[in-house]
């Protein structure tokens, strides 16, 4: 071996041992596994609650899962979970005269949505108008619909009724048992709520992007629906979400608005499964009930990406 190649190989195995030491000094050390003691201490009751959480939380669903599919047709029954399996709650369902549960649920659907439609709408207009412009009672404006909303809707279900019971001599089709007069009901309470939440998004729009479309010649119709609204989009889904599930699980509104069970919303017709005592319909219940949460979940899930925008969009503006 010549004194050339003997260098060559030395400055090779020199590198070879500069690189596995590079590699041993990359690899991360393996620490000592710690004592339980101190792991528990650490992160392992993170984990604890974690698990008691997502069962306290599981179990309900569980347990009217199950109820739904037993065909006893009592919840006492379905202690044993998924003893019994049956799909005749089910098909009862959706078969029996007496509880129109089809009926319920295109109801249900046809005053969630326009309800949610309708507050996005409407919202977002009065948001629109509180941010950009300003005008005479602008401030006193906000207050009061801050204000108002300490009153939950629910303590004036006496004035609603006597409301719609007078507005049924005049416009039957927006008093008692009208789905339009129920929504109508259900725009007023999420008009104050939604408008000051997209407020505050508005409020993140820059006005430097209004300038710029007033100077091209946009007016603020063009503005607003056009270039806001699609910066916006995040908690436009966020509001659609929250008012249609607010409209699609509540019972008293509904219940005081909507006598004729041809009229009714899913939450006041499943309670007729139970209204009885002696009813031995609680099977079929939980199955209308497993049936009605398809819907909602769907809807979330579809919305997700958005909802997860528009609740940390504020945050980082």
């Amino acid at each position: 071996m010549t004194t050339d190649q003997s260098a060559i190989g030395g400055a090779e195995r020199l590198a070879l041992g500069f690189e596995s030491a590079a590699e041993k000094e990359r690899t991360p050390a393996r620490l000592p596994r710690r004592p339980f003691g101190k792991y528990f201490r650490e992160t392992g009751w993170r984990h604890l609650v974690g698990i008691v959480t997502v069962a306290f939380s599981v179990f309900p669903l569980v347990y009217v899962l199950s109820a739904s599919l037993n065909p006893g047709g009592t919840l006492l029954t379905a202690n044993g979970l998924f003893r019994n399996i049956s799909f005749d709650s089910y098909v009862a369902l959706f078969q029996d005269p007496n509880y129109p549960y089809g009926l319920w649920l295109r109801n249900t659907i046809i005053v969630g949505l326009a309800t949610a439609i309708g507050a996005v709408f409407l919202s977002a207009l009065a948001a629109y108008a509180f941010s950009r412009m300003r005008f005479r009672g602008r401030r006193f404006g906000l207050l009061s619909i801050l204000l108002v909303q300490m009153f939950p809707q629910l303590l004036a279900f006496v004035a609603i009724f006597l409301l719609m019971s007078a507005i049924s001599d005049v416009f039957p089709a927006l008093g008692l048992n009208s789905l339009i007069g129920l929504i109508m009901i259900y725009l007023g309470g999420a008009l104050g709520v939604n408008t000051f939440l997209l407020y505050g998004f508005f409020n993140t729009v820059p006005t430097s992007i209004d300038e710029a479309a007033r100077i091209d010649g946009a007016g603020h119709a063009r503005i607003f629906f056009t270039i806001v609204l699609r910066l916006v989009a995040p908690i436009l889904a966020v509001v659609v979400l929250l008012v249609f599930l607010s409209t699609f699980a509540e019972f008293v509104i509904a219940s005081v608005v909507l006598v004729d069970p041809a009229n009714q919303t899913l939450a006041v017709g499943l309670y007729q499964f139970v209204s009885n005592a002696q009813s031995k319909n609680w099977s079929v219940f939980a199955a209308g009930a497993v049936v009605a949460a398809i819907l909602p979940m769907a809807l979330f899930l579809a919305l997700q990406r958005y909802i997860v925008g528009g609740l940390t969009a504020g945050s980082v503006k």
